[in-house]
């Protein structure tokens, strides 16, 4: 008795192919994890890069800079001057400082849960800019006195009547602004844009 022959149609392997990969992904159209990856490796390059700019910082100006005594640098606009602040960026908030450091925690989790599906650079950036800025605040919080989840950051830039402030508060306030922009324009974290079909 002759073996049957079973054709094989290339075309159905391939269609069979696509939809064992769809499997794992209900959208059918599943990011290119290299891009997210990336995206993700940027943010975390970023925040780290803020994070340690901004303890160091504090740590020469704790070292070198006395309580009520500025350093000039431009004229009478710019100084540097040591304040221990309880409150939030630009010395705000002052009597909220356990609520503040909730609030930290909370944004450094949202970020790191947005970075998980994250393909655009610019929304890497800002986040990037974020996330460096709340841990750098989030140390102080933690390990400065007074206390755990009480302990007041370290600010000492100075510019004309701005309240003074540190790298951190500079990072979290850019990359918040860049954040506002791309939404307004519409870009998504994922790279795409509100009212375009993917």
């Amino acid at each position: 008795m002759d073996d049957e022959r079973v054709s094989q149609d290339p075309t159905a392997e391939n269609e069979t192919d696509a939809e064992d990969r769809n499997d794992d992904d209900p959208s059918g159209s599943a990011p290119p994890q290299p891009v997210t990856h990336q995206r993700r490796l940027l943010l975390f390059v970023i925040a780290g890069v803020v994070l340690a700019t901004d303890l160091l910082t504090k740590i020469l100006a704790v070292a070198n800079i006395e309580p009520g005594r500025p350093v000039w640098l431009i004229g009478d606009i710019v100084s540097l001057r040591l304040v221990r602040n309880p409150g939030a960026a630009f010395s705000m908030a002052t009597g909220m400082t356990w609520l503040l450091t909730l609030v930290a925690v909370g944004v450094v989790i949202g970020v790191v849960r947005i970075g998980r599906t994250l393909r655009s650079p610019w929304w890497a950036l800002g986040l990037g800019l974020v996330l460096g800025g709340a841990l750098g605040n989030l140390v102080d919080r933690f390990f400065r006195a007074p206390g755990v989840m009480q302990g007041h950051v370290v600010d000492f830039v100075s510019v004309g009547w701005w309240p003074v402030f540190n790298v951190a508060d500079s990072g979290i306030v850019c990359g918040a602004i860049l954040l506002v922009v791309l939404t307004l324009i519409g870009l998504e974290p994922d790279g795409t844009r509100k009212g375009v079909e993917k």
